[in-house]
């Protein structure tokens, strides 16, 4: 006669014979070795003896867990490796190069520049003149120094210097710029020789007088303002006869030496304006 089926101790399932056709559970009574005591399916020591129960040889090793719950530790894993892959690729992979600042010019140099036009792409000072760069660089550095942002200027002296060494042609005008540059970050002595070259090659041009009198200032030099305050005076009628373009864009700042001058109160703030 055939036995009728019961559930497996283990996972439930109903089956016949000795042990569970789902999870190899043994159907049948376990007993203690040592004292004979029957045990539970699920028993792993004797419940009176305490010895360890052990596994029925009888049962497969592949069978001790259900097929089920061996697919779900194979596949977490199999995502648990994933996961450590990924993080260790992140971790090492090497950085991605970096375009040298360089690498666009405009796009590097557009918050350098301060353009005041509308928004829109970045200036690209690589189709720039060598002056159409020392020009915005040097707006962008007096747009600073009037703000009271130091840092501003001093960063970005270094670049419009630069900008003015590759000029191909250098007048009385970017000469002044340069020479008021210098005066921004303290180098009296670079813009003392600039007004001395522009007076060599013009001589009498107002510009040297106006770099003289601001170095002065910077100096705490009353006499060497009081020197160019009159030479500035002397050479004023004649040098505004003549009618010179840098004259009339700095017209402001001439006008505001010559006051100072005739007045006597010479530049006592120690500012310089170059625009």
């Amino acid at each position: 006669m055939t036995a009728s089926p019961s559930p497996c101790p283990a996972c439930g399932t109903s089956g016949t014979g000795n042990f569970c056709g789902a999870c190899g559970a043994s159907l049948v009574a376990r007993t203690c070795a040592a004292c004979r005591a029957d045990l539970s399916a699920q028993a792993r020591f004797c419940h009176r003896c305490g010895r360890p129960a052990g596994r029925d040889p009888a049962i497969p090793a592949r069978a001790v867990l259900p097929a089920r719950e061996r697919r779900a530790w194979i596949v977490a894993g199999a995502l648990c490796v994933a996961l450590l892959a990924m993080i260790l690729f992140r971790v090492w992979r090497p950085p991605a190069p970096v375009a040298p600042d360089m690498a666009n010019a405009g796009a590097a140099s557009a918050e350098a520049l301060g353009s005041q036009g509308p928004a829109g792409p970045a200036p690209d000072i690589s189709r720039m003149t060598p002056r159409e760069r020392f020009d915005r660089l040097f707006n962008r550095i007096m747009q600073a120094a009037e703000s009271g942002d130091s840092a501003q200027v001093v960063r970005f002296t270094p670049m419009a210097l630069g900008a003015y060494a590759q000029l191909d042609s250098v007048d009385a005008d970017a000469r002044y710029h340069a020479a008021v540059l210098r005066l921004q970050v303290g180098d009296v002595p670079g813009a003392l020789a600039l007004a001395d070259t522009i007076l060599a090659r013009t001589p009498g041009h107002l510009f040297g007088y106006l770099v003289r009198g601001d170095a002065a200032d910077l100096q705490g030099d009353t006499a060497a303002a009081g020197r160019a305050g009159r030479a500035f005076l002397t050479h004023y009628d004649a040098e505004m006869r003549a009618n010179r373009v840098e004259y009339q864009e700095h017209a402001g700042v001439i006008a505001d030496f010559k006051q100072r001058t005739e007045g006597g109160e010479g530049r006592k703030d120690g500012k310089t304006e170059g625009r």
